[in-house]
């Protein structure tokens, strides 16, 4: 699954955000720290995953680094793996800063990055497959557990949407953010639905069984977010 498609879909294309500077994506982080306690939502998934010493994890879409630097607390390796220039000199900079040698940083993105290394233990994602479309997303869902060792461990957090009247439960959420975070953080997630591409709970789970993973859990993080914690068969 790591050869390229005819019609690819041009992940690289900014969606709402362009990260071009260090200073637009520590700002992209303060932003989302306001309603969201990504710390707390890191240390959960890393509980889940269990890495151990001699593990490798592969952090695709790592954004700002903050999972990947506290992985590299427990495991031999992070891969941490982003499409954005910006991001990646960020998240770099951010580990040199506190001494986290063990992070090999890898500009690629869900449909281009190439895994020539041994299969990882353990591979996160999260807050990014909704950047494409849902054809785009299996096919990605598809690649990334073929980097993964049997048994190993994926875990995909995201915005997904209820199959069960969708719209009230997002201007809930929309309203609960914006009482929270403020008038900006609230027109990002407007403009998140009105141009990303968040699917339905039940097309995501679909995905995921039909890439190969066995769903032990789902924890949802916000009204929108759930995180889904799976096996690989």
């Amino acid at each position: 699954m790591n050869s390229a498609f005819d019609g690819q879909f041009d992940e690289s294309r900014p969606l709402t955000r362009d990260f071009a500077s260090r200073e637009v994506v520590a700002d992209y982080d303060r932003t989302h720290r306001r309603f969201r306690d990504i710390d707390g939502e890191n240390e959960a998934i890393l509980a889940w995953m269990n890495l151990q010493p001699d593990q490798v994890l592969l952090d695709m879409a790592c954004g700002t680094g903050a999972l990947a630097r506290r992985a590299s607390l427990q495991c031999r390796q992070v891969v941490a793996v982003d499409l954005s220039g910006a991001m990646l000199d960020y998240a770099q900079w951010r580990a040199q800063e506190e001494g986290r040698c063990n992070i090999r940083f890898c500009r690629g993105g869900f449909l281009t990055y190439i895994h020539e290394d041994p299969l990882v233990d353990a591979l996160n994602t999260s807050m990014a497959l909704h950047h494409l479309p849902d054809f785009w997303k299996q096919r990605a869902l598809n690649r990334l557990v073929a980097m993964l060792r049997p048994g190993g461990r994926f875990c995909l957090q995201d915005v997904v949407f209820p199959a069960v009247d969708a719209e009230t439960a997002i201007r809930a959420w929309i309203r609960r953010v914006e009482e929270r975070a403020g008038t900006e953080v609230a027109d990002s997630l407007r403009s998140h639905v009105k141009r990303e591409y968040s699917t339905y709970t039940w097309i995501m789970e679909g995905l995921l069984v039909r890439a190969g993973l066995a769903i032990e859990r789902i924890d949802w993080v916000d009204e929108l977010i759930p995180r889904y914690l799976c096996v690989k068969g």
